[in-house]
């Protein structure tokens, strides 16, 4: 059986990590390449790295950043925001990156996930989609709506229809984000979640909503996600005024196994 993963994410304005709450209101948590060293040592299974402006200010992701945190860490690590072409996903391996993460420009040239899965394998290119439940109505059987550029702009393309276009295109992962639940640490939106796990046969990974462990065991078990994204649980200055704590990767890992997930575990004798 394959284990769930814990992927640390990093909305990265700047060179820092920011913690949003629904797209906005941005907290300053860390520079980039510190967290991205601090958790690595906690033994984060994988990191995945927006530059959350690149796309909506029409300009080429921050490679500086991404070649300074590259060097931080030997887990998986995925890297989207402004990536516009095949030349810049190349662009953004060669400074580290393992994956590229697509979403804004995935639906404005669809064939951009065909070029990437053909110049680099498909287990290299990541669907990241911004979701909304905007209810059913005409267009959007799913009752869940596609957004792009940071959640600002809505596309008409119905959640589901997306997602298998997308995998017929070429992509070997995708990425479910709520809008909705995003930094609310309210949990993650299970029935989106579980609608696209079984509308595809590629990995799903949950993302928008973590704040207990409790709600990673439900996207892993309800949502039938194999990966789950995770910023608010660890590094939130938000979760204290909510009634909750940031808690450390081993920690969240031992209570999901404890729960009959099959993580990887954690080795006591640490990285280094």
């Amino acid at each position: 059986m394959l284990t769930c993963r814990l992927i640390a994410c990093f909305d990265v304005l700047k060179g820092r990590v920011t913690k949003a709450q629904q797209f906005e209101n941005n907290i300053d948590v860390a520079p980039a390449e510190d967290l991205a060293r601090e958790l690595y040592e906690e033994q984060i299974d994988e990191i995945i790295f927006y530059d959350i402006t690149a796309s909506v200010e029409r300009r080429p992701i921050d490679l500086d950043t991404v070649r300074r945190v590259a060097r931080q860490v030997f887990v998986p690590f995925t890297v989207g925001g402004g990536i516009r072409s095949v030349a810049d996903m190349f662009a953004v391996l060669k400074a580290g990156a393992e994956k590229i993460s697509i979403d804004s420009m995935a639906v404005r040239e669809p064939d951009l996930i065909r070029q990437g899965a053909q110049e680099f394998g498909r287990q290299c290119v990541v669907l990241s989609t911004q979701v909304r439940n905007v209810g059913l109505r005409a267009g959007i059987p799913s009752g869940y709506e596609v957004f792009i550029d940071g959640a600002r702009e809505a596309t008409g393309l119905d959640a589901i229809d997306w997602v298998k276009r997308g995998e017929e295109l070429g992509a070997g992962e995708i990425v479910v984000n709520s809008i909705d639940r995003d930094g609310t640490a309210s949990g993650y939106d299970l029935e989106i979640t579980r609608a696209v796990a079984d509308a595809v046969s590629v990995p799903i990974i949950a993302s928008g909503g973590a704040g207990t462990v409790e709600h990673i065991a439900q996207g892993f078990s309800a949502g039938g996600a194999q990966g789950a994204i995770i910023s608010s649980i660890l590094y939130s200055p938000r979760l204290e005024s909510q009634g909750l704590k940031n808690l450390g990767v081993e920690e969240i890992k031992n209570d999901l196994a404890d729960r009959g997930i099959e993580v990887r575990p954690f080795l006591n004798s640490g990285l280094h």
